[in-house]
């Protein structure tokens, strides 16, 4: 199957990143995306872009020749309730708004507390797409999260970075996998994240593939191969 699109991509303007938007742009054209994410993170992460950045996305056109540019934001959950670390107003400005937990920024509880705050913010209405639910990050239980993405239409990322290696995240396979089965069995689309923080990583998704072989996941519920599909559903 064709890779379509890739939504979860970051700059030098998330102050870790190593390439450009017009770097990034490119890259993606080269590779023959229809569709490519900008996801910049949001304030809780330290050197990242002053939320004024997010008023003025404006300005950047959302077509490039055969790509469709959409520029959001990977907020942070912050806590145990589900906040996320930038409000409505900024929200309004986003094509993509994307939360994930971080370290960085993160207060946790106890599993079932560190779960109910993902629920909180699967279940807010502005929420497309849980970024890295299964890196490690927090102790989550997955049945619970699978089934509240499945009610609000809300996607989970099957993050290829957090799968590396190097990362060093040593329950991210097996929490994937935990992921991916409940998906297949409760039939929830997931999507595949590069969280590319330099041009030559868009839509690499190199670690995931044999998670999928393993789990013998459905393409039908794998959001990457149809950018029409794609956006019906996060405008859904």
């Amino acid at each position: 199957m064709k890779i379509s699109l890739d939504v979860h991509t970051h700059t030098i303007m998330s102050g870790h990143a190593y390439s450009t938007l017009q770097e990034m742009v490119t890259a993606a054209q080269q590779k023959k995306l229809d569709i490519l994410g900008i996801t910049e993170h949001a304030p809780g992460i330290p050197g990242t872009c002053n939320p004024i950045y997010f008023r003025n996305l404006h300005v950047v056109p959302r077509q490039m020749g055969n790509l469709r540019l959409l520029l959001g934001a990977e907020l942070n959950i912050l806590d145990t309730k589900g906040t996320l670390d930038l409000d409505e107003f900024y929200y309004k400005q986003l094509d993509l708004r994307i939360a994930g937990i971080h370290l960085l920024c993160w207060e946790g509880g106890t599993i079932e507390e560190n779960t109910d705050g993902m629920i909180a913010a699967i279940r807010n209405p502005w929420t497309q797409i849980i970024s890295h639910p299964g890196d490690g990050t927090a102790d989550l239980l997955f049945e619970p999260i699978v089934l509240a993405a499945k009610e609000t239409k809300t996607l989970l990322e099957i993050n290829n970075s957090s799968l590396n290696p190097q990362r060093k995240k040593d329950a991210a396979l097996k929490n994937n996998l935990e992921i991916l089965r409940l998906c297949k069995q409760y039939e929830v689309p997931v999507i595949l994240g590069s969280d590319a923080h330099i041009s030559y990583d868009i839509a690499n998704y190199g670690f995931i593939w044999p998670l999928l072989q393993e789990t013998d996941f459905p393409d039908n519920l794998i959001m990457n191969y149809d950018a029409d599909r794609f956006l019906k559903h996060i405008q859904a």
